[in-house]
């Protein structure tokens, strides 16, 4: 009764596909896509200040936006079979991509029992205006890519791809916004070759060897470029008139060398199958180098700038292995079992930093603002950099406790070390499908180990003092949480708030039905089809005191549950 909140949008969408194969010259064919989205809308918001949560916030709130999309691309394939040994496809194309949006803001927060509304007898009341804001903002972004793609197959054995893409990007610097990236693959099918031809046991065997580089554009803005604020503090004014209120417009921090993260892939990799696919083994190992590894950390203090700076930060290195194994242990005419297995390990590294540093911050940001994770030369990317926390005799953490590591008798930033960080090592998963004459059964589960993550919730409702918050209302929180019974949220650093986040998740189940001539009669075949049940997010096996351990920025501060779903479907064919 106290608090209204709703949105509303309208969204225009369209697309064109165009594909044409040019008569008397049918091996190249030209294909085209336009495609475009416009949307308008907004957010209303209109909040009592007579509520008890409304005492601080209430007032009306507008939000409008609107945005657009485009994306246009156009290419032309070029395939051709000059004998049976022989085959070549070629492709080469261009896409353009443009999105924009702008829009506007206003709030008025009232004061209390002045709402502009009405009282419980229905007279009106006149408000009183607490402040009125409003605000306007506007972004676009392009990319635009030219791209091309040759294969090359002999005697179906000896396979080569080649691909490259030149892409452009509004998201970095200017004169840094177009990057190369190119990349080669070799597949061998050895199966193919006249000594294992005739090897019944084997039913596949494949070498593949690859090369390649990727681009990374994910900044965080839309067009990158220098940019200024007007400064409305008193202590940003030029001296210039009586009342030295000269306007400043002063510069925002700008890196003009901002330019494409790349990584650079070496691979090679086995694909392994026996007893006519019965079972199959697919083996990859890997070595990626990243550099210009992209990152927001701090700048020297004294400038006119924010305290922060998006830069090229160093050089990453990960080396890794994959495995895949499927089985089907049993083919009858009724039964038929399938057990499949996966798991990857990764090592990651920081080799170099910009600048020649040491160390450097990763960009997560926890408490009043403070650095938590680091980059440090040696180490794993987004390292946590904490405290040491000390516990009492029951195991519970002492508040403001932490060990003197460099033994000085004094708690400082020397005492911080490093302690995990947010990529798991070792991913897998597995999953079986069972099914007996007409029914089937299903599942999917996935692992995690050995990733950490940062609960910021708990620390964030730490404070038993604020449970009752001097605003007004209660604050969530839990059990364990409040019988530490900390009295204050100084303390972010500590490792106490970096907690185990692996896993094994149950991704769904599902059992189903086939059917086939339902209602079979007279010249009438009957429909089949098939009934099914199923349910997603089953269960979470987990030693993370949080809502969800899958956090991949390792900071868990707004999470909205996982919703678990179950679902019954019925399909039928005519």
């Amino acid at each position: 009764e106290n608090y209204d909140f709703y949105k509303s949008a309208h969204v225009l969408l369209g697309n064109v596909e165009a594909d044409y194969k040019i008569h008397g010259f049918e091996d190249l064919h030209l294909h085209a896509n336009l495609a475009g989205e416009y949307t308008t809308g907004g957010e209303y918001n209109t909040n009592n200040p007579q509520s008890t949560y409304g005492y601080y916030y209430g007032g009306n709130s507008e939000n409008k936006e609107k945005k657009y999309n485009l994306l246009a691309t156009a290419y032309a394939q070029y395939t051709k079979d000059f004998n049976k040994a022989n085959h070549f496809d070629i492709m080469a194309g261009y896409e353009y991509s443009h999105m924009k949006y702008w829009g506007n803001q206003w709030s008025k927060q009232m004061y209390p029992n002045t709402w502009e509304g009405k009282n419980d007898k229905g007279e009106a009341l006149a408000g009183t205006v607490k402040s009125f804001d409003t605000s306007r903002w506007r972004g676009q972004t392009y990319l635009v890519s030219w791209y091309g793609r040759a294969n090359y197959s002999l005697l179906d054995r000896y396979l080569l791809t080649f691909t490259a893409r030149y892409d452009g990007s509004s998201r970095f610097a200017d004169g840094h916004r177009w990057g190369f990236f190119p990349s080669a693959a070799f597949a061998w099918r050895i199966k193919e070759e006249s000594f294992l031809k005739n090897v019944n046991a084997i039913s596949d065997f494949k070498l593949r060897l690859g090369w390649g580089k990727t681009g990374q554009q994910d900044t965080g803005k839309e067009y990158y470029t220098a940019t200024y604020a007007k400064s409305t503090s008193l202590h940003h004014l030029y001296p210039i008139g009586a009342n030295n209120n000269g306007l400043l417009y002063r510069p925002l921090a700008y890196n003009d060398e901002l330019t494409w993260e790349t990584t650079t892939t070496w691979n090679v990799g086995i694909d392994y199958g026996m007893f006519n696919q019965r079972l199959t083994v697919n083996l990859d190992a890997y070595y990626r180098k990243t550099t210009d590894l992209l990152s927001t950390t701090t700048i020297a203090a004294g400038q006119n700038f924010d305290n922060a700076l998006l830069m090229n930060a160093g050089t990453l290195e990960n080396k890794g292995f994959e495995v895949a194994i499927t089985g089907r242990p049993i083919q009858t005419k009724d039964w038929f079992v399938e057990l499949s297995v996966n798991a990857a390990y990764n090592k990651n590294e920081i080799t170099e930093l910009a600048g020649g540093r040491d160390l450097m911050e990763a960009g997560m940001k926890v408490g009043q603002d403070q650095a938590i994770t680091y980059h440090k030369v040696g180490k794993p990317a987004n390292s946590f950099l904490v405290y040491q926390q000390v516990y009492d005799q029951n195991g519970r953490p002492i508040m403001g406790c932490y060990v003197d590591r460099d033994g000085n008798g004094t708690i400082d930033e020397n005492d911080r070390y490093f302690y995990k960080n947010i990529i798991a090592p070792w991913t897998g998963g597995f999953s079986f499908k069972v099914s007996y004459k007409n029914w089937d059964l299903g599942s999917n589960f996935r692992a995690s180990l050995g990733n950490y993550l940062y609960n910021g919730y708990a620390e964030g409702v730490v404070n038993t003092k604020e449970i009752c918050s001097a605003k007004g209302y209660y604050k969530n929180t839990t059990k364990d949480i409040a019988a530490l019974g900390w009295t204050s949220y100084n303390y972010p650093l500590t490792d106490y708030f970096v907690q185990n986040g692996s896993f094994l998740k149950c991704d769904n189940i599902t059992l189903g039905y086939n059917f086939n001539n339902l209602l079979k009669g007279g010249n009438y075949k009957g429909m089949s089809g098939r009934i099914y049940a199923s349910c997603s997010n089953v269960f979470t096996i987990t030693k993370y005191s949080g809502i969800d351990p899958e956090v991949n920025s390792g900071l868990d501060n707004s999470m909205y549950p996982r919703c678990r779903t179950f679902l019954l479907g019925l399909n039928l064919n005519f």
